[in-house]
């Protein structure tokens, strides 16, 4: 299966956490989707990257050639006593045309800077949008995870009010102390706090939601199982090292600051343009105070080279290029740096992801055993061979081992899809998402790099994402749930 084709099976229906769906609601699929087409923090890298884009024809105006017109009238007050031809007023308007022709590679180099900026963007760009769905599986698992909390701490203040019952009626009966009630009411107080706490907890993985995907979580499906995940840690390094879009940004950033160097340092060669010009002047009648031997308009027309050759500047050109030559050495250990980054991130989050996997397998063990361990403390307590803290216990337990599991499964599904981004597999390219057309920073890149009409413009800024402050406050509501292991 191909990494597309796989990650296709993101919406796929196997379950990760055991919660029951119904049948219309919403999948990770969509939310990765809503967050892609309305999240402003993406909208902003976009249009960040478009004016990274613009580098280009801005570094490439400096080759082209420029026009000027320039005019002026000019009232003599009191001309000079010693002019050949005095005139009392004069206008005067006529183009001017440049074309460079050697800048000393100046404008070469900088637009191989340029371009390698917009390259390093895009590659931003891929890891904005991959730290993104990073941030969206994250809110989507800890819905579903605060969902099944919810669901546990309900469960558990249900069955200690029903124990408390049950106390009390014992206690009235003298088959129990006071002590025992006393014990059960303190175990459901407690228990009622922590469903409190787990109520706010769903309302903040819920708001973290609307944040980031735009609207609010409906019904959420168990996530898909993750494919494509390596079967080392040694394969999943040398992945992330070829596709990782953050080192691949900051290579490109280091190629880009190695041109920045080449055309700092052409501040000391010669450049040479070619130059041509007009120009028309009005004296209005009083050139030599109307005298006919002088014409009261003429037309003038120039052309020629132009070049200049540096002697001194003070040292500037060559404090530029070891400035630029020091940015340069600054990116190319940023490039070791993100190296290194990306190594420790992967091996890391590998560990993270394969503890997790372990945690899952351990916790359905501790959950399956704290059921069997209940059943019989409850069995031996109706006999009088148990106290009633040891049933107490033995429920906490259960619970603990629940939360454990849901916790794990999350844990381990995020850490996944975290393996993934590293490896620089988790992008819009890769999920196939229905979309429509997928945001692709080339066709930008391409449209403006040969602009240079001075009147060409974009439509008005104008904000593309949506906005939330119509959508209600979340509440910790949820709707019939499996209990993990049942």
């Amino acid at each position: 299966m191909t990494r597309k084709g796989a990650l296709l099976a993101l919406v796929g229906s196997a379950s990760v956490l055991a919660l029951a769906g119904p049948a219309e609601a919403d999948t990770l699929r969509e939310a990765l989707v809503g967050a892609y087409e309305t999240n402003p923090s993406l909208e902003s890298a976009r249009a960040s990257q478009r004016a990274t884009d613009e580098g280009v024809p801005i570094q490439r105006a400096a080759g082209l050639p420029s026009i000027n017109a320039t005019g002026q009238y000019v009232e003599f007050v009191k001309p000079s006593p010693n002019a050949f031809a005095p005139t009392e007023r004069i206008f005067s308007v006529g183009p001017d045309l440049v074309v460079p022709i050697y800048s000393g590679g100046a404008v070469r180099n900088g637009i191989k800077a340029a371009k390698g900026r917009v390259s390093a963007g895009q590659a931003e760009l891929r890891s904005s949008e991959s730290n993104l769905f990073i941030e969206v599986v994250a809110a989507y698992m800890d819905v579903l995870r605060t969902e099944a909390l919810v669901a546990l701490a309900d469960n558990n203040v249900a069955v200690l009010s029903t124990n408390l019952e049950a106390t009390s009626d014992r206690f009235q009966i003298g088959d129990l102390t006071i002590t025992d009630v006393a014990q059960s009411r303190s175990r459901l107080a407690v228990a009622e706090g922590d469903r409190q706490l787990a109520d706010a907890n769903l309302i903040a993985a819920r708001e973290t939601y609307i944040r980031l995907v735009g609207r609010a979580p409906g019904d959420l499906e168990p996530p898909p199982p993750l494919p494509g995940l390596p079967d080392d840690v040694g394969t999943a390094v040398v992945t992330a090292l070829e596709n990782n879009p953050s080192l691949i940004a900051a290579k490109e950033r280091a190629k880009a600051a190695g041109f920045d160097t080449e055309a700092a340092g052409a501040g000391r060669l010669p450049t040479l343009a070619v130059f041509a010009g007009a120009n028309y002047a009005d004296y209005f009648g009083t050139l030599q105070a109307g005298d006919p031997r002088f014409f009261q308009t003429e037309t003038t027309a120039n052309a020629g080279l132009r070049f200049t050759i540096p002697i001194f500047q003070g040292g500037l050109p060559a404090a530029r290029q070891r400035q630029a030559g020091a940015f340069e050495s600054a990116a190319l250990e940023d490039v070791i740096a993100a190296e290194r980054q990306v190594i420790a991130s992967t091996r890391a989050t590998y560990s993270n992801w394969f503890a997790a996997n372990a945690v899952i397998k351990s916790s359905q063990a501790a959950v399956e055993a704290a059921e069997l361990s209940l059943e019989g403390v409850r069995a031996e307590n109706s006999i009088g061979n148990r106290q009633i803290l040891d049933v107490l216990n033995a429920e906490q337990e259960l619970v603990n081992a629940r939360a454990q599991l849901v916790t794990a499964r999350r844990n381990a599904y995020v850490a996944g899809f975290n393996l993934l981004a590293l490896m620089g597999r988790a992008e819009a390219r890769d999920l196939n998402l229905d979309t429509g057309v997928l945001y692709d920073p080339t066709i930008n890149a391409a449209r403006v790099s040969s602009k240079m009409w001075d009147w060409d413009r974009d439509a008005e800024p104008a904000p593309k994402s949506t906005r939330t402050v119509d959508i209600p406050p979340a509440d910790a509501k949820i709707g019939p749930q499996l209990l993990p292991g049942e």
